[in-house]
C-alpha cells in the first residue's frame, strides 16, 4: 500500500502513521525512515521493492517529500521520478510506503500525484481549528472545568504535540484522581515561551510598558535569556511585517503561510497583531533590536538593561 500524507498538522500525521504501523503489526526492525532532501528516490524505491529479511511486511516512511509539491528550490536534489512511476506499475505488496509532506498543499496536477491517487491513498491533515474539543478528548477520562481548559490552552499554546506531552504529564501526576484543577496545571505543565512572546507583543502593541516589563520579567524568571528574547521578538516583528506586505499584495492567510513556510495559526496571530503597527514602525523595531543585539554582544550595554530600555522606549 502507498500513502501520501500532507498538511501542517505534523502531530496528526505522526499519529496516523503510528496507527498504520500498529494495525499492520510492523515492529521497529522492519521500519525505515528516509528524508528526501538528502536521500535518493532510486535508493528508496529499491528498498521498497526488496523483500524484508525480518518479517512479512515492512514500512518505509519518506519525510520532506517535496516531489509532490510545486517547490522549485534548486538546492534540493533532483530525483528520478520515472523510477517511482515504474514502481507504481509493480508495487511490492509487502511494503507499506508512506510519503509525508509537511505543507498545506500538494500539486494535484502532477503525474506522480495522479498516479498515487489511482493505486494508493492521499490524505490531508489540516490545522485543527477547534483545539478545545481536541484537548477534551486528549484528557479523557479526566475532567476539567471550561475556565481551566482555557487557562491550559493559554498557558501551553495550541501545538498538538506539546499539548499531548503536557496532558501525559498531568495524567501521570493525577493518577486515579480524575479531576484536573488549575493548580494542577500550574504545578505540572510548562509555560510555552511562544505564548509569552505574544503576550509581550500584545503589551507593546497597546504601549502598556508596565505589563510589558512584567511579561519580560516573567520570561527571565522562567530561564529565558535576554538574547533569545531579542531574537524571538525580532522574528515575530519580521513575520508580522512580511505577512502585512503579502496581505497587501492580495495573498490569503493560507498563501502567506505557504510562502513563508510557517504554520497557518502563527500567520493568523501575526496578522492580528500587525494591525496595531504601521510597516515603518515594524521595520524600526527590527532595526532597534538588531542594533541592541550587536551592542550586547560587543559589550557596549548590559543585556538585561538593554532590553528593558527597548521596552520602555515603545
Amino acid at each position: 500500500m502507498i500513502y501520501l500524507f500532507y498538511g501542517v498538522e505534523s502531530f496528526l500525521i505522526k499519529k496516523e502513521i503510528a496507527s498504520i504501523l500498529q494495525k499492520e503489526k510492523i515492529d521497529a526492525i522492519n521500519q525505515s525512515v528516509y528524508n528526501l532532501e538528502n536521500s535518493s528516490l532510486k535508493d528508496i524505491m529499491e528498498d521498497a521493492a526488496t523483500i524484508s529479511l525480518f518479517g512479512e511486511k515492512k514500512a518505509i516512511i519518506v519525510e520532506n517529500s517535496y516531489i509532490f509539491t510545486g517547490t522549485t528550490n534548486k538546492k534540493l536534489p533532483e530525483q528520478n521520478i520515472e523510477i517511482f512511476l515504474q514502481y507504481l506499475q509493480n508495487i511490492n505488496p509487502n511494503t507499506i510506503l508512506i510519503f509525508v509532506v509537511n505543507k498545506d498543499t500538494i500539486d494535484k496536477r502532477k503525474k506522480i500525484v495522479l498516479e498515487i491517487k489511482k493505486v494508493g491513498i492521499i490524505k490531508e491533515f489540516a490545522s485543527v481549528i477547534d483545539q478545545r474539543t481536541y484537548l477534551v478528548k486528549m484528557l479523557e477520562p479526566y475532567q476539567i472545568q471550561p475556565a481551566d481548559l482555557s487557562f491550559f490552552l493559554d498557558r501551553v499554546g495550541k501545538n498538538l504535540s506539546i499539548l499531548q506531552q503536557e496532558v501525559i504529564k498531568l495524567k501521570t501526576y493525577k493518577q486515579d484522581d480524575l479531576k484536573i484543577t488549575r493548580q494542577d496545571i500550574i504545578d505540572v505543565t510548562c509555560k510555552n515561551v511562544d505564548v509569552d512572546i505574544f503576550s509581550l507583543i500584545d503589551h507593546i502593541v497597546t504601549k502598556n510598558k508596565k505589563k510589558a516589563l512584567e511579561s519580560y520579567t516573567e520570561m527571565i524568571q522562567l530561564g529565558e535569556e535576554p538574547i533569545k528574547i531579542i531574537i524571538m521578538l525580532s522574528n515575530q516583528f519580521r513575520m508580522m511585517y512580511q505577512s502585512k506586505q503579502l496581505l497587501k499584495k492580495g495573498y490569503s492567510e493560507k498563501d502567506i503561510a505557504s510562502i513563508l513556510e510557517i504554520h497557518p495559526y502563527r500567520i493568523k496571530l501575526a496578522l492580528q497583531k500587525s494591525h496595531g503597527f504601521t510597516e515603518s514602525v515594524l521595520l524600526n523595531y527590527i532595526q532597534q533590536l538588531a542594533t541592541l543585539d550587536y551592542q550586547i554582544k560587543s559589550g557596549k550595554i548590559d543585556k538585561n538593561i538593554g532590553l528593558e530600555l527597548f521596552i520602555l522606549s515603545i
